[in-house]
């Protein structure tokens, strides 16, 4: 009997644990519409330091087949304003057709994060009426949590790669200029040492052509006081 009435509400203090873990890391998967003219916006009430982080894909609507498809001139532009503090804008970032974005706030309050659709420069500014609505998949994280930071494991791991890659090479080219650094100083070396010889039997030699000058100077000078005296 005791077994039997305490199951209950063991199951239902697990069940509570697991709904408060959910709630932890707030997640949101939705879907919308946005005409090209006017920017659909969300209202979203955060504390403090609370990091945001939301991930987008866009389909324009051919109004004719009512088909989706990938329009790769649509822009997306995406604000974030704090609405308790004038509108001040912290985030104006302008994606392509799919994109990322992610921002922290910086206060407590209710923060409006706005999405604009927008076509290339190139293909006539605002996305036109005959193009049809654009179809949003949002899906966006709430929290300071490690879910975040894991949606982004990978492409930090690459850039982490790429950084050692960069290191790698940074000690192979100081390796090489020491070598090279080494190779100068050794061949200054010899240069220095042959000039030295070079200089060496240089003056050995003139002093060797100055003796036998001088010799010569001296037998030709008696040489020729001997022919006067004979």
């Amino acid at each position: 009997m005791a077994l039997s009435t305490s199951s209950p509400s063991w199951l239902a203090a697990t069940l509570a644990l697991f709904s408060l873990l959910s709630l932890l890391v707030p997640a949101n998967a939705l879907y919308f519409y946005v005409d090209g003219r006017q920017p659909k916006c969300f209202f979203e009430d955060l504390p403090k330091d609370t990091l945001v982080a939301g991930k987008f894909e866009t389909e324009v609507i051919n109004p004719g087949s009512n088909t989706y498809s990938v329009d790769p001139n649509l822009k997306m532009l995406i604000t974030v304003e704090e609405t308790f503090d004038n509108d001040h804008r912290v985030v104006s970032k302008r994606e392509n057709n799919s994109g990322r974005f992610t921002f922290s706030a910086a206060d407590a309050g209710q923060h409006r994060i706005c999405f604009t659709a927008e076509t290339d420069a190139t293909s006539g500014g605002w996305l036109s009426s005959s193009q049809g609505a654009v179809k949003v998949s949002l899906d966006i994280a709430i929290g300071e949590t490690s879910k975040i930071e894991t949606e982004d494991k990978e492409k930090m791991s690459d850039i982490v790669q790429r950084v050692r890659d960069l290191n790698g090479r940074l000690h192979d080219i100081r390796r090489e200029q020491v070598y090279q650094r080494e190779r100068e100083a050794e061949f200054r070396d010899q240069s220095e040492t042959t000039n030295s010889r070079v200089v060496r039997w240089a003056l050995i030699q003139v002093a060797v052509l100055s003796a036998a000058c001088a010799w010569q100077l001296s037998h030709l000078r008696s040489f020729f006081i001997k022919q006067k005296l004979t």
